[in-house]
Protein backbone atom coordinates (compact mmCIF):
# COMPACT_ATOMS: atom_id res chain seq x y z
CA UNK A 1 0.00 0.00 0.00
CA UNK A 2 1.27 3.67 -1.15
CA UNK A 3 0.04 6.89 0.04
CA UNK A 4 1.05 10.30 -0.54
CA UNK A 5 1.58 13.16 1.68
CA UNK A 6 2.08 16.87 0.73
CA UNK A 7 3.37 19.81 2.71
CA UNK A 8 1.19 22.92 1.71
CA UNK A 9 3.00 26.67 2.63
CA UNK A 10 0.53 29.00 2.52
CA UNK A 11 1.36 31.54 5.57
CA UNK A 12 -1.66 33.55 5.15
CA UNK A 13 -4.87 33.44 4.55
CA UNK A 14 -6.58 30.92 2.23
CA UNK A 15 -5.25 31.61 -1.11
CA UNK A 16 -4.84 29.83 -4.14
CA UNK A 17 -3.08 26.57 -2.59
CA UNK A 18 -5.77 26.31 -0.21
CA UNK A 19 -8.25 26.48 -3.45
CA UNK A 20 -6.40 24.28 -5.10
CA UNK A 21 -7.00 21.53 -2.08
CA UNK A 22 -10.31 22.19 -2.00
CA UNK A 23 -10.43 21.91 -5.96
CA UNK A 24 -8.68 18.46 -5.33
CA UNK A 25 -10.23 17.03 -2.37
CA UNK A 26 -14.11 18.94 -2.41
CA UNK A 27 -16.18 16.12 -4.81
CA UNK A 28 -15.22 13.55 -2.57
CA UNK A 29 -16.21 15.45 0.70
CA UNK A 30 -19.06 16.04 -0.92
CA UNK A 31 -20.44 12.66 -1.38
CA UNK A 32 -19.59 11.91 2.30
CA UNK A 33 -21.39 14.73 3.48
CA UNK A 34 -24.50 14.26 1.89
CA UNK A 35 -24.87 10.44 2.60
CA UNK A 36 -26.04 11.23 6.01
CA UNK A 37 -28.87 13.53 5.22
CA UNK A 38 -32.32 12.88 7.33
CA UNK A 39 -34.85 14.86 8.18
CA UNK A 40 -32.84 16.22 11.25
CA UNK A 41 -30.13 17.57 9.16
CA UNK A 42 -29.73 21.22 10.23
CA UNK A 43 -30.16 23.59 7.09
CA UNK A 44 -27.77 26.17 6.31
CA UNK A 45 -29.21 28.77 8.31
CA UNK A 46 -29.32 27.01 11.37
CA UNK A 47 -25.55 26.07 10.69
CA UNK A 48 -24.18 29.97 10.08
CA UNK A 49 -26.41 30.73 13.20
CA UNK A 50 -24.42 28.01 15.28
CA UNK A 51 -21.17 29.65 13.82
CA UNK A 52 -21.72 32.87 14.90
CA UNK A 53 -22.71 31.54 18.23
CA UNK A 54 -20.02 29.32 19.61
CA UNK A 55 -16.96 30.10 16.83
CA UNK A 56 -17.81 33.95 16.17
CA UNK A 57 -14.40 34.69 15.90
CA UNK A 58 -14.27 32.39 12.88
CA UNK A 59 -16.62 33.78 10.87
CA UNK A 60 -14.97 36.33 8.67
CA UNK A 61 -12.86 33.10 7.86
CA UNK A 62 -16.29 31.32 6.72
CA UNK A 63 -17.10 34.35 4.86
CA UNK A 64 -13.74 34.63 2.90
CA UNK A 65 -14.00 30.61 2.48
CA UNK A 66 -17.60 30.91 1.01
CA UNK A 67 -15.96 33.79 -1.33
CA UNK A 68 -13.10 31.98 -3.11
CA UNK A 69 -14.95 28.54 -3.28
CA UNK A 70 -18.43 30.25 -5.00
CA UNK A 71 -20.32 28.75 -1.75
CA UNK A 72 -23.04 30.89 -2.65
CA UNK A 73 -24.54 29.65 -5.23
CA UNK A 74 -24.34 26.47 -3.16
CA UNK A 75 -25.77 25.88 0.01
CA UNK A 76 -24.76 22.75 0.85
CA UNK A 77 -21.08 23.33 0.49
CA UNK A 78 -21.70 26.72 2.59
CA UNK A 79 -23.02 24.70 5.35
CA UNK A 80 -19.68 22.31 4.70
CA UNK A 81 -17.54 25.21 5.80
CA UNK A 82 -19.56 26.06 8.68
CA UNK A 83 -18.23 22.46 10.01
CA UNK A 84 -21.62 22.29 11.88
CA UNK A 85 -23.51 19.14 12.13
CA UNK A 86 -20.78 16.78 9.86
CA UNK A 87 -21.77 13.01 9.20
CA UNK A 88 -20.06 10.83 11.95
CA UNK A 89 -16.56 9.63 11.68
CA UNK A 90 -14.26 7.01 14.09
CA UNK A 91 -11.03 6.80 13.93
CA UNK A 92 -8.14 5.29 16.98
CA UNK A 93 -5.46 7.05 17.92
CA UNK A 94 -3.21 7.31 20.69
CA UNK A 95 -1.27 10.52 21.88
CA UNK A 96 1.01 10.99 25.35
CA UNK A 97 2.83 14.27 26.45
CA UNK A 98 6.37 13.71 28.04
CA UNK A 99 8.32 16.45 29.61
CA UNK A 100 11.47 15.41 30.64
CA UNK A 101 14.63 16.62 28.59
CA UNK A 102 12.16 18.90 26.62
CA UNK A 103 8.10 19.24 25.86
CA UNK A 104 6.87 17.07 23.59
CA UNK A 105 3.47 15.68 21.84
CA UNK A 106 3.25 12.59 20.62
CA UNK A 107 0.33 11.26 18.32
CA UNK A 108 -0.33 7.87 16.10
CA UNK A 109 -3.12 8.77 14.16
CA UNK A 110 -4.70 5.37 13.16
CA UNK A 111 -7.20 5.49 10.65
CA UNK A 112 -8.77 3.85 7.00
CA UNK A 113 -5.84 4.57 4.07
CA UNK A 114 -9.06 6.09 1.83
CA UNK A 115 -9.78 8.81 4.01
CA UNK A 116 -6.79 10.35 4.39
CA UNK A 117 -6.31 14.07 2.90
CA UNK A 118 -2.25 13.92 3.96
CA UNK A 119 -1.61 17.02 3.50
CA UNK A 120 0.34 18.80 6.53
CA UNK A 121 -0.45 22.37 5.95
CA UNK A 122 0.67 25.98 7.18
CA UNK A 123 -1.04 28.76 7.61
CA UNK A 124 -2.14 32.01 8.97
CA UNK A 125 -5.57 32.43 8.72
CA UNK A 126 -6.74 34.53 11.77
CA UNK A 127 -3.91 35.67 14.41
CA UNK A 128 -1.57 32.88 14.77
CA UNK A 129 0.59 31.03 12.41
CA UNK A 130 -0.87 27.38 12.46
CA UNK A 131 1.24 24.17 11.01
CA UNK A 132 -0.68 20.59 11.33
CA UNK A 133 -2.48 17.80 9.77
CA UNK A 134 -5.38 19.16 7.81
CA UNK A 135 -8.84 17.34 7.99
CA UNK A 136 -11.77 18.20 6.29
CA UNK A 137 -10.15 21.14 4.19
CA UNK A 138 -10.69 23.37 7.03
CA UNK A 139 -10.28 21.37 9.99
CA UNK A 140 -7.36 19.84 11.43
CA UNK A 141 -6.56 16.57 13.45
CA UNK A 142 -3.58 17.81 15.45
CA UNK A 143 -1.46 20.79 15.23
CA UNK A 144 0.46 23.94 16.60
CA UNK A 145 -0.01 27.44 16.63
CA UNK A 146 3.42 29.89 16.35
CA UNK A 147 2.44 30.65 20.60
CA UNK A 148 3.52 27.08 21.02
CA UNK A 149 0.27 25.68 21.93
CA UNK A 150 0.06 22.22 20.26
CA UNK A 151 -3.58 20.05 20.26
CA UNK A 152 -4.18 16.42 19.24
CA UNK A 153 -7.61 14.27 19.10
CA UNK A 154 -8.76 10.94 19.56
CA UNK A 155 -12.16 9.28 18.92
CA UNK A 156 -13.51 8.77 22.70
CA UNK A 157 -15.45 5.31 21.97
CA UNK A 158 -18.86 6.30 22.27
CA UNK A 159 -21.30 5.83 19.86
CA UNK A 160 -23.72 8.85 20.58
CA UNK A 161 -24.29 11.44 17.63
CA UNK A 162 -25.82 14.54 19.03
CA UNK A 163 -25.64 18.50 17.82
CA UNK A 164 -22.49 20.22 17.46
CA UNK A 165 -19.56 20.98 15.40
CA UNK A 166 -17.03 18.33 13.91
CA UNK A 167 -13.67 17.92 15.98
CA UNK A 168 -11.39 18.75 13.23
CA UNK A 169 -13.16 22.42 13.21
CA UNK A 170 -13.15 22.84 16.66
CA UNK A 171 -8.52 22.05 16.94
CA UNK A 172 -8.75 24.84 14.23
CA UNK A 173 -10.57 27.07 16.18
CA UNK A 174 -8.46 26.66 19.35
CA UNK A 175 -5.06 26.82 17.13
CA UNK A 176 -6.27 30.07 14.95
CA UNK A 177 -7.06 32.06 18.45
CA UNK A 178 -5.41 30.57 21.70
CA UNK A 179 -2.13 31.04 23.04
CA UNK A 180 -1.91 28.90 26.35
CA UNK A 181 -3.62 25.55 27.85
CA UNK A 182 -5.98 27.32 30.08
CA UNK A 183 -7.40 29.32 27.18
CA UNK A 184 -7.44 25.89 25.06
CA UNK A 185 -9.67 24.12 27.91
CA UNK A 186 -11.83 27.04 28.14
CA UNK A 187 -12.64 27.75 24.18
CA UNK A 188 -12.93 23.12 24.08
CA UNK A 189 -15.53 23.42 26.80
CA UNK A 190 -17.61 26.11 25.10
CA UNK A 191 -17.79 24.30 22.14
CA UNK A 192 -20.16 22.04 21.58
CA UNK A 193 -18.88 19.06 20.00
CA UNK A 194 -20.85 15.93 17.97
CA UNK A 195 -19.72 12.86 19.02
CA UNK A 196 -17.05 12.03 21.67
CA UNK A 197 -13.24 12.73 21.60
CA UNK A 198 -10.11 13.29 23.94
CA UNK A 199 -8.58 16.04 23.24
CA UNK A 200 -5.10 16.36 24.75
CA UNK A 201 -3.29 20.51 24.94
CA UNK A 202 0.25 21.21 25.98
CA UNK A 203 1.64 24.38 25.74
CA UNK A 204 5.01 26.41 25.90
CA UNK A 205 5.14 26.52 29.41
CA UNK A 206 4.51 22.09 29.59
CA UNK A 207 0.53 22.88 31.02
CA UNK A 208 -1.04 19.60 30.08
CA UNK A 209 -4.54 18.86 29.84
CA UNK A 210 -6.65 15.96 28.17
CA UNK A 211 -10.29 17.23 27.81
CA UNK A 212 -12.77 14.74 27.29
CA UNK A 213 -15.87 15.65 24.67
CA UNK A 214 -19.08 14.20 24.35
CA UNK A 215 -22.55 14.83 22.56
CA UNK A 216 -24.51 14.10 25.78
CA UNK A 217 -22.02 14.90 28.82
CA UNK A 218 -20.26 17.81 30.10
CA UNK A 219 -16.50 18.41 28.72
CA UNK A 220 -14.43 16.74 31.61
CA UNK A 221 -11.06 18.32 32.05
CA UNK A 222 -8.19 16.08 33.54
CA UNK A 223 -4.56 16.21 33.79
CA UNK A 224 -3.46 12.92 32.29
CA UNK A 225 -1.34 13.39 29.35
CA UNK A 226 -1.84 10.78 27.31
CA UNK A 227 -5.38 9.37 25.65
CA UNK A 228 -6.55 6.27 23.51
CA UNK A 229 -10.27 5.47 22.64
CA UNK A 230 -11.96 6.01 25.94
CA UNK A 231 -13.76 7.89 28.45
CA UNK A 232 -12.86 6.63 31.72
CA UNK A 233 -14.96 3.45 31.47
CA UNK A 234 -15.65 1.04 28.17
CA UNK A 235 -19.16 2.39 26.43
CA UNK A 236 -18.57 0.87 23.14
CA UNK A 237 -17.09 -2.77 24.29
CA UNK A 238 -17.35 -3.79 20.42
CA UNK A 239 -14.66 -1.10 19.38
CA UNK A 240 -12.51 -1.43 22.64
CA UNK A 241 -12.03 -4.84 21.52
CA UNK A 242 -11.29 -3.81 17.90
CA UNK A 243 -8.63 -1.17 19.00
CA UNK A 244 -7.88 -2.41 22.13
CA UNK A 245 -7.81 0.87 23.79
CA UNK A 246 -7.72 -0.12 27.34
CA UNK A 247 -4.47 -2.26 26.73
CA UNK A 248 -2.51 0.65 24.82
CA UNK A 249 -4.13 2.79 27.51
CA UNK A 250 -2.27 1.10 30.23
CA UNK A 251 0.46 0.56 27.88
CA UNK A 252 1.51 4.06 28.11
CA UNK A 253 0.31 5.00 31.58
CA UNK A 254 3.26 2.74 32.67
CA UNK A 255 5.59 3.45 29.67
CA UNK A 256 5.44 6.94 31.03
CA UNK A 257 6.81 5.75 34.50
CA UNK A 258 9.71 4.30 32.95
CA UNK A 259 12.98 5.56 34.55
CA UNK A 260 14.92 8.07 32.28
CA UNK A 261 12.55 8.04 29.12
CA UNK A 262 13.88 10.91 27.20
CA UNK A 263 11.36 12.69 24.81
CA UNK A 264 12.88 11.13 21.18
CA UNK A 265 12.55 7.52 22.94
CA UNK A 266 8.68 8.53 23.45
CA UNK A 267 8.35 9.02 19.88
CA UNK A 268 10.20 5.61 19.01
CA UNK A 269 7.47 4.07 21.35
CA UNK A 270 5.02 4.73 19.20
CA UNK A 271 6.41 3.51 15.43
CA UNK A 272 6.61 0.05 17.24
CA UNK A 273 3.57 -2.51 19.19
CA UNK A 274 1.44 -2.22 20.52
CA UNK A 275 1.15 1.19 19.22
CA UNK A 276 1.98 1.13 16.03
CA UNK A 277 -0.85 -0.74 14.40
CA UNK A 278 -0.91 -2.61 11.05
CA UNK A 279 -4.50 -3.42 10.40
CA UNK A 280 -5.06 -0.99 7.41
CA UNK A 281 -7.55 -2.97 5.51
CA UNK A 282 -9.98 -2.92 8.67
CA UNK A 283 -9.14 1.09 9.09
CA UNK A 284 -7.07 0.88 11.90
CA UNK A 285 -3.63 1.34 10.54
CA UNK A 286 -1.12 3.70 11.73
CA UNK A 287 -1.14 6.24 8.51
CA UNK A 288 1.72 9.15 10.46
CA UNK A 289 2.98 9.51 13.56
CA UNK A 290 3.71 12.86 14.50
CA UNK A 291 5.56 14.91 16.95
CA UNK A 292 5.40 18.57 18.04
CA UNK A 293 7.72 20.32 20.09
CA UNK A 294 6.95 23.77 21.29
CA UNK A 295 9.72 25.09 22.75
CA UNK A 296 11.67 24.38 19.78
CA UNK A 297 8.57 25.03 18.01
CA UNK A 298 8.94 22.07 15.40
CA UNK A 299 6.66 19.68 14.21
CA UNK A 300 7.62 16.12 12.90
CA UNK A 301 6.13 13.41 10.91
CA UNK A 302 7.46 10.18 11.09
CA UNK A 303 7.12 6.65 9.40
CA UNK A 304 8.90 3.34 10.33
CA UNK A 305 11.36 4.10 7.79
CA UNK A 306 10.65 7.79 6.72
CA UNK A 307 10.94 11.47 8.71
CA UNK A 308 9.91 14.79 7.73
CA UNK A 309 10.34 17.57 10.24
CA UNK A 310 8.90 21.48 10.00
CA UNK A 311 9.27 24.66 11.50
CA UNK A 312 7.05 27.80 11.15
CA UNK A 313 10.17 29.01 9.84
CA UNK A 314 11.40 26.74 7.42
CA UNK A 315 8.44 25.00 5.78
CA UNK A 316 9.26 23.09 2.64
CA UNK A 317 6.77 22.23 0.49
CA UNK A 318 7.31 18.67 -0.77
CA UNK A 319 5.43 15.43 -1.62
CA UNK A 320 5.94 12.47 0.34
CA UNK A 321 5.40 8.63 -0.74
CA UNK A 322 5.26 6.32 1.87
CA UNK A 323 5.34 2.89 0.96
CA UNK A 324 3.49 0.33 3.90
CA UNK A 325 3.47 -2.79 5.34
CA UNK A 326 0.18 -4.55 5.23
CA UNK A 327 1.80 -7.63 7.80
CA UNK A 328 3.85 -6.85 10.49
CA UNK A 329 6.92 -4.57 10.11
CA UNK A 330 9.43 -4.99 13.42
CA UNK A 331 11.84 -2.05 12.77
CA UNK A 332 12.85 0.95 10.76
CA UNK A 333 14.42 -0.31 7.53
CA UNK A 334 16.10 2.38 4.97
CA UNK A 335 13.97 3.32 2.70
CA UNK A 336 13.97 6.58 0.24
CA UNK A 337 10.47 7.56 -1.44
CA UNK A 338 10.72 8.93 -4.95
CA UNK A 339 10.78 12.84 -5.95
CA UNK A 340 11.13 13.68 -2.33
CA UNK A 341 14.08 14.40 -0.07
CA UNK A 342 12.60 13.03 3.14
CA UNK A 343 14.90 11.72 5.73
CA UNK A 344 15.20 8.10 5.81
CA UNK A 345 15.28 6.94 8.99
CA UNK A 346 19.02 5.83 10.02
CA UNK A 347 18.96 2.93 12.04
CA UNK A 348 22.56 4.36 13.90
CA UNK A 349 20.64 6.99 14.66
CA UNK A 350 16.77 5.87 15.50
CA UNK A 351 16.91 2.42 16.58
CA UNK A 352 20.71 1.26 18.02
CA UNK A 353 21.42 4.56 20.12
CA UNK A 354 20.34 4.14 23.47
CA UNK A 355 18.18 1.08 21.96
CA UNK A 356 18.59 -1.32 25.62
CA UNK A 357 16.66 1.92 27.39
CA UNK A 358 13.63 2.14 24.90
CA UNK A 359 13.05 -1.26 24.24
CA UNK A 360 13.65 -2.11 27.96
CA UNK A 361 10.83 0.48 28.80
CA UNK A 362 8.60 -1.26 26.31
CA UNK A 363 9.03 -4.90 26.94
CA UNK A 364 8.47 -3.50 30.78
CA UNK A 365 5.23 -1.44 30.56
CA UNK A 366 3.78 -4.06 27.83
CA UNK A 367 4.10 -6.78 31.03
CA UNK A 368 2.72 -4.62 33.56
CA UNK A 369 -0.23 -3.62 31.23
CA UNK A 370 -0.70 -7.36 30.45
CA UNK A 371 -0.26 -9.46 33.17
CA UNK A 372 -0.64 -6.54 36.15
CA UNK A 373 0.30 -7.47 39.46
CA UNK A 374 0.28 -11.26 39.19
CA UNK A 375 3.58 -13.37 40.69
CA UNK A 376 7.24 -12.11 39.82
CA UNK A 377 7.58 -15.73 38.07
CA UNK A 378 4.93 -14.92 35.79
CA UNK A 379 5.64 -11.58 34.93
CA UNK A 380 9.83 -13.11 34.10
CA UNK A 381 7.85 -15.87 31.85
CA UNK A 382 6.25 -13.00 30.05
CA UNK A 383 9.63 -11.04 29.64
CA UNK A 384 11.32 -13.47 28.89
CA UNK A 385 9.36 -14.28 25.89
CA UNK A 386 9.26 -11.04 24.48
CA UNK A 387 12.61 -10.12 25.09
CA UNK A 388 14.67 -13.21 25.11
CA UNK A 389 18.30 -12.49 25.02
CA UNK A 390 17.33 -8.73 25.20
CA UNK A 391 16.17 -8.47 22.06
CA UNK A 392 12.83 -7.74 21.58
CA UNK A 393 10.83 -10.01 19.42
CA UNK A 394 8.85 -7.86 17.97
CA UNK A 395 6.07 -11.09 16.28
CA UNK A 396 5.74 -11.92 19.55
CA UNK A 397 4.71 -8.33 21.32
CA UNK A 398 2.24 -8.29 17.97
CA UNK A 399 1.04 -11.87 18.75
CA UNK A 400 0.75 -11.34 22.51
CA UNK A 401 -0.94 -7.66 22.06
CA UNK A 402 -3.56 -9.04 20.09
CA UNK A 403 -5.50 -12.27 21.83
CA UNK A 404 -9.14 -11.06 22.36
CA UNK A 405 -10.12 -9.60 25.84
CA UNK A 406 -13.61 -9.48 27.27
CA UNK A 407 -15.20 -6.04 28.78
Amino acid sequence: MQLQFNTVSEPSKAGQRWKSLFDKFWPNYRIWFLSQNTSSTPDLKTSQEALKKYMPKMWLTYEHLCNITNADKDPELARFLTGFQPPAYISACAQAVIDTDEIQLVRNYDYHPDLLEGIVLLSKWNTHKVMGTSDCLIGLVDGMNDAGLCVSLTFGGRKEIGVGFGIPFILRYVLEFCKTTAEAVKTLKSIPSHMSYNVTVVDKKGTIKTVMLAPDKEPFVTTTPFATNHQGTVDWPENAQFNQTVKRYNFIKNYLKSKNVSSSELAKAFLHPPLYNTKFKEGFGTLYTSVYQPEKMRMQILWPDVAIERSFDDFKEERILIQYNLGFQAAPSIYTPAQTSATPIQTAEYVAENSYRWQDAVVDSLVKSMVGNESKAKQKELRNKLMPNGEVVWEEIANFWNQPTTY
